[in-house]
């Protein structure tokens, strides 16, 4: 077979999704359409604020992986984004601090900082209760 003297390009850059059609500069996923048609249109005053939500019960896997580079890389790319590391730390018995220590390093190596912004779910745990005896105090 002769040769056309071209290299192909099999980098895939312009194609859609499978290979068809060229993507165009301006399409966005799902999700950032929704961010750009709600900063577009002034709601929430263009504040983007996301979250990753692990459970320090395991490892993370590469479903991990994209979240944090999802909601990571939105915040960052909106001005004034912000995107906070949130442990769902509901459940001692299967959560430990060496999967909490590796999280975060992941995230770090990942390319991400979530700066001051590291919250656990249990520490609300003390105010929802109080919340809980308000509403059945209150019928």
């Amino acid at each position: 077979m002769k040769s056309s003297g071209a290299e192909p390009d099999n980098s895939g850059k312009g194609l859609g999704r499978h290979g068809g059609e060229p993507e165009s500069a301006e399409r966005l996923d799902f999700v950032r359409a929704i961010v750009a048609e709600d900063n577009a249109s002034g709601k929430w005053d263009g504040r983007v604020n996301t979250r990753f939500p692990p459970e320090p019960n395991g490892y993370l896997h590469i479903g991990h992986a994209k979240s944090i580079c999802l909601n990571f890389g939105i915040a960052a790319e909106n001005p004034g984004g912000l995107c906070n590391l949130r442990f769902d730390d509901t459940n001692p018995i299967k959560e430990e601090d060496e999967y909490v220590e590796a999280i975060k390093q992941d995230v770090r190596w990942l390319g991400f900082d979530w700066q001051d912004r590291l919250y656990y779910a249990s520490d609300y745990f003390q105010q929802m209760y109080e919340y809980a005896v308000q509403l059945i105090k209150a019928g």
